[in-house]
Parts: C-alpha cells; sequence; structure tokens
C-alpha cells in the first residue's frame, strides 16, 4: 500500500520538473534600498554610541547624574538587534 502511493506521489512530483530561480523585477532597486538602510543603520549606531559616550564623559566631568550609561546600552542593544533582523525575521516567518 505504501509503496503503491509512494510510486503515485514521485510520478505526480515529476511531472512539474525542476523550477529555476529567477529574480523578480525590481531586486536590484530593492537591493540598493536594503544597502542605504544598513548603512544608514550602522551610521547611526555608531553616532549614537560615540553621542552618549561624549555625554557619558561630561556626566562625570560636571558631576552630573548617570543617565548616559542607559544611553549607550540602548544603542548597543538596538546595534545588535539591528545587526541580527534577517535571522529574527528568518526565526518568526520561518517554519
Amino acid at each position: 500500500m505504501f509503496l503503491a502511493a509512494h510510486d503515485m506521489y514521485g510520478t505526480v512530483l515529476a511531472q512539474f520538473g525542476n523550477p529555476t530561480p529567477e529574480t523578480p523585477p525590481a531586486a536590484d532597486k530593492l537591493m540598493k534600498l536594503t544597502r542605504y538602510f544598513t548603512w544608514f543603520s550602522m551610521l547611526s549606531g555608531v553616532s549614537a554610541i560615540t553621542y552618549g559616550g561624549g555625554r557619558f564623559a561630561w556626566e562625570k566631568w560636571n558631576g552630573g547624574g548617570l543617565e548616559s550609561p542607559k544611553m549607550v546600552a540602548g544603542a548597543m542593544i538596538g546595534g545588535v538587534t539591528a545587526t541580527s533582523a534577517g535571522t529574527i525575521m528568518n526565526a518568526v516567518l520561518g517554519s
């Protein structure tokens, strides 16, 4: 019984062939936009960490309350999230 079902499905699937992958029509523009977003994300992360570090030094110098370590930690967490966005989306949307 199992062998007959296997042969039937094998015959049906063999009729479909092996499709070749094809790029979507606007793939090059979408990849360019993705590279721009990646560049902007990296630039904003470096800017946030630099600003947080400068503010940390300023607060330490003036003896004020230390709010900047939260900014630096937030920038680092945002950077980790931004760089692992593809992996996260594959885990959420994948099978």
